[in-house]
């Protein structure tokens, strides 16, 4: 049989793996995701109470639909959208010249051993979303979706209704 773990086995000539070795998750781990949503939270819980003393930030409400660690968490990528989506470049810029601030703040309120660096990004989701609900209100897509419905609705009329009552006639 096969070895002890860990010992190299060769099924196919040229094709090398490892036994007994998880395979990779593809994805963030638990952790990146858990430290994450503590950052966004905190992050979110400051420009909502108004901690961070800026005129620009004063002015707008702002909010933080995620936030992405890096697998080593010594960055995090702080996805924002200004309500309306208006104003975000100047939004990014404050957040930016308040990240030595916020970057203390977070990893005061988070309790984390090293305080990721901040990086600021507009949150492309909302654009993304409108983006595909007017591409599936095309008049190509909805003329397909159309005659896709008309072949279901034809499947089942040829097919013969089925009786599942228990008449005692």
């Amino acid at each position: 049989g096969p070895g002890p773990p860990g010992r190299l086995v060769r099924s196919d000539p040229g094709e090398t793996r490892t036994m007994a070795k998880p395979a990779k998750p593809s994805g963030p781990s638990q952790r990146q995701l858990r430290v994450g949503e503590l950052i966004r939270h905190a992050l979110a819980e400051m420009l909502a109470r108004g901690d961070i003393h800026d005129d620009v930030l004063a002015k707008h409400v702002v909010t933080v639909p995620e936030v992405r660690l890096s697998p080593d968490l010594k960055l995090a990528t702080c996805y924002i959208m200004p309500l309306g989506g208006l104003d975000i470049a100047p939004v990014l810029k404050a957040l930016d010249a308040n990240k030595r601030y916020l970057r203390g703040e977070i990893a005061h309120r988070v309790n984390l051993k090293y305080a990721p660096d901040l990086r600021f990004r507009a949150d492309e989701s909302f654009a993304e979303a409108a983006r595909i609900d007017a591409l599936l209100d095309t008049e190509a897509v909805r003329r397909d979706t159309q005659v896709q419905r008309l072949r279901i609705d034809q499947d089942h009329q040829d097919e013969a209704p089925e009786d599942d009552r228990n008449d005692d006639r």
